[in-house]
């Protein structure tokens, strides 16, 4: 499927820029933001296997965290905002999208088959999303490789 991407940033992908951000700074979702970034460091399938489960402590803000930002890289993947514009300021995503990267095939098949697809939609064919990518890997494997 080819995409129309936006070629220029207008009001509109300002405003919904906001609202994202908005919802970013509620409570329940800053707090699971905080846990992926802070204590989820997958080193193996088994610890992806561990937070895909309901009673594991993480389960819930990997939910939230990933779906949140599902939702935002929706928005480029589909068009509907500018994608330079948007990666500039809803990077952080793809902190947890390369965090489980490795473990991305056996997430689909574990039940999941569409899991980040937008992430990855934004770190693999998105020229924008290509450089913010390459940034970030680099940056979770010095930050993994410090734990």
């Amino acid at each position: 499927m080819k995409l129309m991407l936006k070629t220029t940033p207008d009001h509109r992908d300002a405003e919904l820029l906001i609202k994202v951000y908005d919802l970013r700074r509620e409570a329940v979702l800053r707090q699971s933001r905080q846990a992926i970034q802070r204590e989820f460091w997958p080193k193996s399938w088994e610890d992806v296997q561990a937070v895909l489960k309901p009673d594991q402590p993480l389960n819930l803000a990997y939910r939230q965290a990933g779906t949140y930002w599902e939702m935002v890289y929706s928005f480029v993947r589909h068009g509907i905002v500018h994608p330079g514009f948007w990666l500039e300021n809803n990077a952080e995503g793809l902190f947890l999208y390369v965090k489980i990267e490795p473990y991305l095939a056996k997430i689909r098949e574990a039940g999941q088959p569409t899991a980040f697809r937008n992430a990855e939609w934004v770190a693999k064919e998105c020229p924008e999303g290509q450089p913010v990518y390459a940034r970030i890997k680099a940056r979770v494997a010095q930050l993994s490789a410090a734990r």
